[in-house]
């Protein structure tokens, strides 16, 4: 598929990485040389320098043959109107805007026809709905969900303390008294499919499969006690705030103190300092608070925050990694759940542009796991494919690649030899990094 990225900043960089990766014909767009050279240097991709919303630039990068159009520069106006000018030069190009400006959110949704956009992403909205569900299940690391909300795949870290550490998988549901399936395991930066021999260890990050409505059940079993978080400090007042304090606030939860635009939020305490200055997070009350997300424009200065918070016992705390390409050395530090708003925007966009390459059983989500060393994706078994209401024991499955759960009329099983998939049904995945799935189909041996 051709496609054509307008922007080399963060999400075009990682998008051209990921999309080049499984074998589509790249082209990116961008008014810097020194992107263009960098991204050249590493990837198999044409670059094209200027203005993205000048149809002679659209033409210069091969607009008339593309199939898709993803506009991610800093700026949601030029976004606009590169799609709007590229779908005049080709009515038939599927468009994809980044917008971020909380201010657009309704009116871009609604005129979407108007400015010829097939679909729209908001990396910053998507990480506060994310982090919003960490805040109302404190205890797992991450969540992803899949089958209509009601299966998970959850992050847990197993401490020294824990009652995992030095268990063997086969005792785990003795242990958690629940349906559960460990599908990977994160150690010393490897991603591990596990048998049920695997011994767990201090340190490990376990990727738990589990149906919504035994997450509590989960948490409980493994004596990881939590509360209602009614107290949480944002430190950082930028986009990603503005919707997480919104979302808090439409959810009952009562924060008083964050680092926010008081003129979109009359409900919340306005601090203005330092967000990474020990003594003003100390007289704001950061030993009493119930969770603290560290959310500024600076990895490093989100990192500070986070430990500090961990140092003084805050429950629950959440970290913002936007620019980091490899988060190995984060995960060995005490800086809570880590969310990138660009990784979840990548796997929004990566979706549709599976479900476009191949219409028929394409992943209806994609999620990455396990620091990007592994993929779930979602799957609605159809006609067309193999090997239903047949045993999962009598055929086989390529290499590391894992079912993990089956959602059938309503109901989640997390599937052993005997269990089967019929049409309609919805089948989770979980692969390594490098093993690309389209359909359900490329699951098979």
């Amino acid at each position: 598929m051709k496609i054509i990225i307008a922007g080399g900043g963060k999400v075009g960089a990682a998008l051209t990485r990921q999309l080049s990766s499984e074998g589509h014909d790249i082209t990116l767009i961008d008014s810097n040389q020194a992107v263009l050279d960098n991204t050249i240097e590493k990837y198999d991709v044409i670059s094209v320098k200027g203005n993205c919303a000048t149809s002679k630039v659209l033409e210069q990068a091969g607009i008339k043959e593309a199939t898709l159009l993803i506009a991610a520069t800093s700026e949601d106006e030029i976004n606009l109107l590169c799609c709007l000018t590229a779908h005049a030069v080709n009515p038939n190009l599927h468009t994809i805007a980044r917008i971020r400006n909380p201010e657009y959110s309704e009116q871009i949704y609604q005129m979407r026809k108007i400015f010829a956009l097939s679909l729209t992403v908001n990396p910053e909205r998507q990480a506060a709905r994310e982090i919003e569900k960490l805040l109302r299940f404190p205890g797992f690391l991450k969540r992803d969900s899949f089958a209509k909300d009601r299966v998970e795949i959850v992050e847990l870290r197993v401490g020294e303390e824990s009652i995992l550490n030095g268990i063997s998988l086969s005792e785990l549901t003795s242990i958690v008294k629940c349906q559960v399936l460990v599908c990977t395991v994160l150690r010393d930066g490897e991603a591990i499919m596990p048998g049920g021999s695997f011994i767990l260890e201090e340190n490990d990050r376990i990727f738990v499969t589990a149906p919504t409505n035994e997450l509590t059940t989960l948490l409980k079993n493994l004596n990881i006690i939590t509360h209602r978080i009614k107290s949480v400090m944002l430190a950082g007042g930028g986009r990603l705030s503005i919707y997480l304090s919104q979302l808090l606030t439409k959810s009952g939860m009562n924060y008083d103190r964050c680092v926010m635009l008081a003129q979109l939020l009359p409900a919340v305490d306005i601090i203005h300092g330092d967000a990474s200055s020990l003594p003003l997070l100390e007289s704001e009350g950061i030993s009493e608070c119930d969770a603290l997300v560290s959310l500024t424009g600076l990895d490093e200065m989100n990192m500070v925050i986070s430990l500090y918070a961990t140092d003084h016992k805050v429950p629950l705390v959440i970290t913002k990694f936007g620019h980091a390409e490899e988060t190995s050395i984060f995960n060995r530090l005490a800086i809570g759940s880590i969310i990138s708003p660009r990784e979840l925007c990548c796997n929004i966009i990566a979706r549709y542009v599976r479900a476009m390459h191949k219409q028929t059983g394409a992943a209806v989500s994609v999620h990455s796991i396990a620091a990007g060393k592994a993929e779930a994706a979602e799957f609605i078994v159809d006609k067309g494919t193999l090997h239903c209401d047949e045993p999962l024991k009598s055929f086989k499955i390529r290499k590391n690649v894992l079912i993990v759960c089956i959602t059938h009329q309503g109901s989640t099983i997390i599937p052993n030899g005997d269990s089967c998939f019929c049409i309609d049904d919805t089948v989770v995945v979980v692969t390594v990094a490098g093993t690309a799935l389209s359909q359900l189909n490329d699951i098979f041996e």
